[in-house]
């Protein structure tokens, strides 16, 4: 097995980037959601709630944000000194406000007043401990520093579709290749050009999947969620992928040798 694809995500909910490498830091791959976008109550903002957030472009440069929104242009974002906290999930995490011309433009676009936040190296929010029980970090993801997917297992989701999705819907950091569809729900532990990755909660799934990447449009009748709903209910929800963590900082290209240190069945 290796790596297929690698993708980052400099602000949460907007378009990610495929790259052909990352640096691995405390909070994950360098640069994964350090950005979020929340409403004047602070609470985080999604595409669950505005679709059109898949248009908005993020680009990621010597660890410099710079966002491209339609109709408005290109921003560079720059944390101030306010800071507040914020919602993610369960969390309430302290981040900075950005600067006030990204804010106002982003607000434009999607009709509704909106702050974009960053995360600064003192801000600490912790991974699930009910899952991890070190002491770790992770940035504004969902939950967890990575979400690993299988290309083969996206290949067998779409041969039951009438028509086929890209695996930016799933919104992975590591897409790999060469394992059979469905393998990842029972890895626990993997080598990744030498780093080591514990595999500890399956990713349930939502509406976020229905969202078009390249339209920005959220169609709940496009089929991946009901399609996997149909077969890949758990405990855990609708599962596609599974969230993991890290042990120490490195670096990841595609290409990278992926070794089954760990199995459930070990």
């Amino acid at each position: 097995m290796k790596i297929h694809s690698l993708f980052v995500y400099p602000v949460k909910s907007l378009a990610g980037v495929s790259v052909e490498h990352f640096e691995m830091d405390d909070f994950g791959p360098r640069g994964d959601r350090r950005w979020m976008i929340v409403d004047d109550d602070g609470v985080f903002v999604t595409q669950r709630r505005h679709p059109e957030l898949a248009l908005v472009g993020a680009h990621l440069e010597d660890q410099q944000v710079e966002i491209s929104i339609p109709g408005e242009g290109r921003f560079r974002l720059m944390p101030t000194s306010a800071a507040i906290r914020v919602q993610v999930w369960r969390d309430w995490p302290e981040a900075l406000v950005g600067e006030q011309s990204a804010n106002e433009a982003l607000s434009r676009f999607c009709g509704v007043s909106l702050r974009l936040v960053y995360m600064s190296d003192d801000s600490f929010r912790r991974v699930d401990p009910a899952r991890v029980p070190d002491n770790r970090r992770v940035s504004f993801a969902d939950g967890f520093p990575f979400l690993i997917t299988s290309l083969g297992s996206l290949e067998e989701l779409n041969s039951r579709l009438e028509t086929p999705v890209d695996i930016r819907r799933f919104r992975p950091n590591i897409v790999i290749e060469g394992a059979r569809p469905w393998a990842e729900d029972g890895w626990r532990e993997l080598m990744i050009n030498e780093q080591p990755f514990r595999l500890v909660k399956p990713c349930s799934r939502c509406v976020m999947t229905t969202v078009d990447p390249d339209t920005g449009i959220k169609d709940p009748s496009v089929q991946p969620l009901r399609t996997l709903t149909s077969y890949r209910r758990t405990d855990d929800g609708v599962i596609f992928g599974m969230n993991a963590i890290h042990d120490r900082p490195g670096k990841l290209r595609v290409g990278d040798a992926v070794t089954i240190v760990k199995s459930e069945n070990d």
